[in-house]
């Protein structure tokens, strides 16, 4: 009864339909039976009423629509004395909205999963970290919190099987986590203490405790919610993609209907005609086709924020890509430390990394990581600053008693070069990357890394081109000598270096042919991101701005994804175009066979219902088990890169 009274609320005309068909049909049955065709005829006239004056408000904001058909059937189907073809005709409209409603539902439900796993509960532990963490003293201390109580520095504790609620880093020495819901690495991947855990991740067999890092709002897992939100909620100008069939197929459907009642002198053929020409294969099918691409996306990994963006996908022509973070791994190895005289290698690894802690650039990560490999103790910052596209600036306190503070540089050599004139350009092989670091207003040194190709890369732009990709490109803040020969090893002919983010929007722009994609995944890509025709952004790292700016957000950082959202968006045009089509070719048949006569509009109104159902289920296969085997025959195919796991930070600089 519930369910009942749930869909009676949600859908009210549809309901109110229904109760006026039975009240005729039970009319039929009494003396009053000539009181049923009145009252069914005159609801269907109420109905095409209030159909037609929202028509026109449409038609005044200078959309056409197709509801003119359906209004014109109703209205000549009562007038002809077919009252019973025109409830039917009314039923299709007020029943088309729940039908889209149950197709569009069924066809999001991969981002209405991402949505229901959402961490909700914390456990938060009340006295310090001494407990064994799952033991009887954990246990007595622990409260259950709303996700949205934990405040950073909270000790949680974080049971078997359960999610992390929140970012956090691991107080136990060790964990074995799931963390596929975020790189869609299938194995368990063990953590030890230090390092930080993103929310959403499922804690192994063995209780753990964590110490929080960040609120719920600003944790991984919430801002992927938030970008699916945002998917789930986008209406994109094109999705209507039958909205450029509406004028052809209303003009051909009343020529059809003028020239059967001039041909014939009976006006009911006229009738006959429109009820079969009632237009929800096209007002249905290209929606609920998108949704279920959408869905299909992310079920791979992939967010696209809007059903214009997959039609986009199907017609990309051009592909512009940044290099760290996303053509490279952003993760570099250590090769070598160039000391300046009265500097020695530890003190500028040293210094460097107590620096980049404050950093969230996708290379401080392993400057950080380098110098405690090498077993340097980080130093403690009395304050830091970090520049945006440039580095970062930390000050220490100073060994020299008449100095207040040391300042520490590190970042871009032209950034440095203005505090350190003394700066000089470490010598570089191909590939190679330096991290220039300064002390005051001395150069101290360079801290050279390499930054490895990812392994999938190569084969992800020969699907481009396979895909129809015509022209790649690689914008980048690094210089030439770096970036040139990771471009020649990957094919790419077209290398921009040096590049500000505004230098990067202007190349992008200019760029023929149309569309483009753009992939990046830092803060100085966000603004290229905006301009392209479609922005990819490598990882969901937090709300970076890479992600709210792009079309697309990446949760698997692998390029192997590249290619298969640009092979999401060709299906599911094509599942579209043919579900339009076969409710097109369907229609126009019914409307020949009623034109000579063969089709009463009852029969018609009711075949109509069916040729809905048909282009319906068609688009449904835009989300279907059939479409999803091809795609992870495609996925296997690529290769297993797009187990690479996330890096954990956002590239700010423009190395």
């Amino acid at each position: 009864m519930r369910r009942v009274s749930a869909a009676t609320g949600a859908y009210p005309l549809v309901f109110v339909t229904l109760l006026v068909a039975a009240i005729g049909l039970i009319l039929l049955a009494t003396p009053a039976r000539e009181t049923a065709p009145w009252l069914v005829g005159a609801y269907a006239l109420a109905i095409a009423g209030w159909e037609a004056v929202g028509m026109i408000r449409q038609l005044l904001k200078g959309h056409a629509g197709l509801d003119i058909l359906a209004v014109t059937a109703i209205a000549a189907a009562v007038t002809v004395g077919e009252p019973w073809a025109a409830l039917v005709v009314v039923l299709m409209l007020t029943g088309g909205e729940a039908l889209e409603d149950y197709a569009a539902n069924r066809s999001k439900r991969e981002l209405t999963a991402l949505l229901r796993k959402a961490p909700q509960q914390a456990t938060r532990l009340l006295r310090g970290d001494a407990a064994p963490a799952g033991g009887p003293t954990a246990e007595r201390v622990a409260e259950d919190v709303p996700v949205e109580a934990v405040k950073v520095g909270d000790l949680l504790l974080v049971r078997p099987g359960a999610l992390v609620p929140v970012d956090a880093v691991l107080v136990s020495e060790h964990a074995v986590l799931d963390e596929s819901s975020l790189t869609g690495e299938s194995l368990p991947v063990e953590r030890v203490a230090g390092e930080r855990v993103s929310s959403g991740v499922v804690n192994g067999a063995t209780a753990v405790t964590m110490r929080a890092v960040a609120l719920a709002s600003d944790s991984e897992y919430q801002q992927i919610v938030r970008l699916v939100e945002q998917a789930a909620g986008s209406k994109a100008k094109v999705v209507r993609l039958a909205d450029r069939y509406a004028v052809p197929f209303t003009v051909l459907s009343l020529i059809i209907a003028g020239i059967a009642w001039g041909v014939s002198g009976e006006a009911v053929r006229f009738a006959e005609v429109l009820v079969v020409a009632t237009p929800c294969p096209l007002l249905i099918a290209a929606p609920v086709a998108f949704l279920g691409g959408m869905s299909r996306a992310a079920r791979f990994g992939l967010i696209v924020k809007g059903g214009g963006t997959l039609e986009q996908l199907s017609r990309v022509r051009s592909a512009a890509f940044d290099k760290t973070g996303t053509i490279t791994t952003g993760r570099p190895a250590l090769e070598r430390i160039l000391a300046e005289p009265g500097f020695d290698e530890m003190s500028v690894l040293q210094f460097a990394a107590s620096a980049e802690v404050y950093s969230s650039h996708v290379l401080a990560e392993s400057v950080v990581v380098a110098a405690k490999q090498h077993g340097y103790p980080l130093l403690d910052a009395l304050g830091a600053e970090e520049i945006a596209t440039n580095g970062v600036a930390a000050e220490f306190a100073s060994d020299n008693a008449e100095d207040a503070a040391t300042t520490v540089r590190v970042g871009k050599p032209s950034w440095l070069r203005e505090f350190a004139p003394a700066l000089a350009l470490a010598p570089l092989e191909p590939g190679e990357l330096a991290i220039y670091v300064a002390l005051d207003d001395r150069f101290a040194g360079a801290i050279v890394m390499r930054d490895q190709t990812r392994d999938e890369a190569a084969q992800a732009l020969g699907e481009l081109q396979r895909l129809g990709v015509e022209r790649t490109l690689m914008v980048t803040g690094d210089v030439a000598a770096t970036a040139e020969p990771i471009a020649a090893g990957l094919g790419i002919n077209e290398v921009h270096v040096e590049c500000r983010p505004s230098d990067k929007v202007s190349i992008v722009s200019a760029v023929q042919p149309r569309p483009l994609i753009m992939v990046g995944d830092g803060l100085n890509d966000a603004p290229v991101l905006a301009a392209a025709d479609i922005g990819f952004a490598m990882g969901a790292r937090g709300a970076t701005a890479a992600s709210e700016s792009a079309d697309i957000v990446n949760r698997y950082e692998t390029l192997t994804s590249l290619p298969l959202a640009v092979r999401v968006g060709k299906d599911t045009v094509r599942i579209a175009l043919q579900s339009i089509w076969l409710g097109i070719i369907i229609s126009v048949g019914l409307m020949l066979v009623a034109a000579f006569g063969f089709l009463p509009a009852l029969i018609g109104a009711w075949l109509q219902e069916v040729v809905d159902l048909v282009a319906i289920l068609g688009a449904l296969r835009a989300v279907g088990p059939r479409a999803e085997r091809k795609l992870k025959a495609s996925r296997a195919n690529a290769g297993g890169a797009q187990r690479t796991p996330l890096t954990g930070r956002e590239s700010q600089r423009t190395h």
